[in-house]
């Protein structure tokens, strides 16, 4: 039993004493309320930050391999050289060739030094073009899978022009004449998430978080204490049900009790079922028709009307 529980339970009996006894302490205990509430919303956020770094986890291989048949990956983006931060290949869902581009971590020491913990430098985010833009002459539709801490914003990265790979990417995926599905399978960080997760279909499995800047970052520079990530979490709103609400993301992938790890093949077969449905509608749509309603999902986010709030 959660602390929080705990303390609910325990209002109900002050509630039902107060009532025996004929005393009226009803805003006191609705102001107690309001406080364990806020309590729970911070609870729940911040155990939906630690599912979604999970050391064991799924990563975006471990689904390719379970979701997709004879996926055969590509390198490189013909300017500078391989990000093994960005995997990206052709693959075959249910017998249809399509192109998959995903962010990659590493499990180990030694591999994450290779994906660099899954933070792409600005030629994995010109491979995830190039690879795009061969979809969109092939005629094949684009799946993502996203799952970084943000982009990597090292030395190197900003000399070879990272924000203006990601900003390239932005502008060209909102123009691609071939489905897109972005499905959030971790961590969507920042800049980093968005270089790839432009796309007509959004999902989030239901532990991943999807965020402007990390629960720590967010606590460091605006509440100046890096120790209250938890109330960062919270209050940057960056859960599956709380993107679902703002309308940002088209829906939430069930996960097994406990997250993605405990079963990783139920998990796979869920984003199977959804990649597939959703397929076979997108697929059906014009090429312009399918340009115009991705660039009208794109703008309603962050649409604020002052009349409806």
């Amino acid at each position: 039993m959660s602390h929080t529980t705990s303390i609910t339970k325990k209002i109900e009996e002050l509630k039902k004493l107060a009532e025996a006894s004929g005393i009226d302490v009803s805003d006191e205990l609705a102001l107690l309320e309001s406080k364990v509430k806020a309590a729970s919303k911070t609870e729940m956020a911040w155990r939906r930050v630690e599912l979604a770094r999970h050391p064991d986890r799924p990563y975006a291989l471990d689904y390719i391999t379970r979701i997709f048949d004879n996926f055969i990956e590509l390198h490189g983006d013909r300017y500078f050289g391989d990000d093994a931060a960005i995997v990206g290949g052709l693959g075959f869902l249910n017998g249809q060739p399509v192109t998959i581009i995903a962010n990659q971590k590493g499990r180990s020491l030694k591999e994450n030094m290779k994906r660099n913990h899954g933070m792409a430098n600005p030629e994995g985010y010109r491979k995830a073009l190039r690879l795009a833009k061969e979809a969109e002459k092939f005629h094949r539709p684009i799946i993502t899978f996203v799952d970084t801490s943000g982009a990597y914003p090292g030395l190197g990265a900003e000399e070879r022009g990272i924000g203006e790979a990601i900003a390239r990417n932005l502008m060209e995926f909102s123009q691609l004449k071939t489905p897109i599905i972005s499905v959030i399978i971790g961590e969507g960080g920042s800049g980093g998430a968005l270089g790839i997760s432009v796309g007509d279909k959004i999902y989030m499995l239901e532990n991943a978080v999807y965020s402007v800047i990390s629960p720590e970052g967010c606590a460091s520079i605006l509440l100046r204490d890096a120790s209250r990530a938890k109330d960062a979490a919270a209050m940057l709103r960056i859960t599956s049900n709380d993107l679902l609400d703002f309308k940002i993301v088209n829906g939430i992938i069930p996960e097994p009790e406990g997250g993605a790890h405990t079963d990783p093949d139920a998990t796979a077969m869920n984003i199977k079922k959804v990649l597939v449905r959703d397929l076979e509608d997108l697929c059906n749509r014009p090429p312009a028709v399918l340009v115009r309603y991705r660039n009208q999902k794109i703008r309603k986010i962050g649409h604020w009307n002052e009349e409806e709030d």
